[in-house]
């Protein structure tokens, strides 16, 4: 798949990671349909990137917001060639806390947002990448999603998280087996510690004790490495049902 006429539907795409994405797409000359519930924010990301990029106010958690998204990318550009699903909540929180045991509604939402989000947002999109013309090699679309190093090393405090993430993870093979008949592969990353907004607003003696934990780079990853990860899984025809850790060869510790 070329980048350059890529058309990316991409969730959580007003900030940190997605918005990587919606850079890189835009600068190669794509177009981008960021979707977010933060409004301002998404709004303001989409005019900083152009006439080549709508923003679309979307609770990934939402079917009907889903999808109704994914038909004005189609609508607004033509059709979808490239999903990347980056939309996520942390839910931290220990199973047996102090003040009581996690309440399962707060367990749910988190599942909802990542690993049902994601999946919702690659059916849509899927959906309408099979009435895409194929290229040459027969592809249609690329589905990429986003799990974490927390869904092979959960810490304490992570099980929401790491569930959520780990059945990211899972949805790759399956997907991929049923999508081939449509030309369509999906993979995912699997990101360490990255220097998102929401690690930018911890004090910086703690970011700094994060870096020293990753082995090589020291340091935390940036975005547009993340992006850059993506746009080369969007040209790789070979690479179908991976999921690729960037992480600097961290490995988790229990807490």
């Amino acid at each position: 798949m070329d980048i350059k006429k890529a058309i990316a539907v991409i969730s959580g795409g007003a900030s940190g990671l997605g918005n990587a994405v919606a850079k890189r797409v835009v600068d190669e000359g794509g177009n981008a349909v960021l979707l977010d519930v933060n409004e301002e924010q998404g709004k303001a990301a989409a005019e900083a990137l152009g006439p080549a990029a709508i923003f679309v106010r979307t609770d990934v958690s939402n079917e009907a917001e889903v999808n109704a998204a994914v038909d004005q990318a189609v609508e607004t550009f033509g059709g979808v060639t490239m999903c990347v699903n980056c939309a996520g909540i942390l839910g931290a929180g220990r199973v047996l806390g102090k003040e009581g045991p996690m309440e399962g509604d707060y367990f749910a939402r988190v599942i909802m947002v990542n690993l049902v989000g994601s999946f919702l947002l690659s059916k849509a999109c899927a959906n309408a990448m099979q009435h895409n013309e194929p290229n040459e090699e027969g592809e249609r679309g690329v589905i990429v999603n986003t799990a974490s190093v927390a869904a092979f090393e959960g810490q304490v405090g992570q099980c929401a998280y790491s569930a959520s993430k780990a059945g990211v993870a899972g949805m790759a093979l399956p997907m991929a087996r049923e999508f081939a008949r449509i030309g369509v592969r999906v993979n995912t990353v699997a990101p360490g510690i990255f220097l998102t907004p929401m690690m930018e607003g911890m004090p910086e003696h703690i970011q700094d004790s994060l870096a020293a934990q990753v082995p090589f780079p020291s340091r935390l990853g940036r975005p547009d490495e993340f992006a850059d990860l993506v746009a080369y899984l969007y040209g790789a025809v070979m690479l179908n049902a991976e999921t690729i850790r960037q992480d600097g060869a961290i490995r988790m510790q229990p807490k």
